[in-house]
């Protein structure tokens, strides 16, 4: 049980880097350490309703954090249609050999974003808890509280979104 404040310290100390990261690649760097901290606060304060029967750590965690991105969907969806338009910002440290690897990567990146803006709240997800977070069918089908079948047919649709707009 992870109600014993050492024992969820242990969790801290597995899960956090890997939550700091999900976030970080969902929003930004600049976010993904408040809210980082904010999934264990509440994962902290929630953890005698925490039922190991019912799953594992990782995917509640993940749930928590995917949650608190949803909070932050507007700025999202803007960051994407942003990094559509203009592409990632200039890696001023580029030495002059990798610019035409930087202007592939920028088209790359221009498209993608592009498409995962396009992609519903729930669609969009499902894809980064999979591509991002490494989790399985049933952690994220877990993470999120919605059936395997769900997030089957959530990330069916998304890839044929994004297969439509990629190539």
């Amino acid at each position: 049980m992870i109600t014993a404040p050492d024992v969820f310290e242990a969790v801290f100390e597995a899960h956090y880097e890997e939550i700091r990261r999900y976030i970080a690649r969902r929003l930004d760097l600049g976010v993904a350490e408040d809210l980082a901290a904010e999934t264990f606060l509440i994962a902290f304060r929630q953890r005698d309703r925490f039922d190991a029967v019912v799953g594992g750590v990782r995917p509640w965690l993940y749930g928590i954090a995917t949650n608190l991105i949803g909070r932050h969907r507007r700025a999202e969806v803007r960051r994407y249609r942003a990094l559509a338009r203009t592409g990632p910002p200039p890696d001023e440290e580029a030495p002059d050999q990798r610019i035409v690897d930087r202007l592939s990567a920028d088209v790359t990146v221009d498209r993608l974003a592009g498409a995962l803006a396009r992609l519903s709240q729930g669609e969009r997800d499902v894809v980064l808890l999979v591509a991002y977070g490494g989790l399985g069918y049933d952690e994220v089908a877990e993470a999120l509280g919605i059936a395997m079948g769900t997030v089957a047919s959530r990330l069916s649709r998304a890839r044929t979104k994004l297969r439509e707009v990629l190539g």
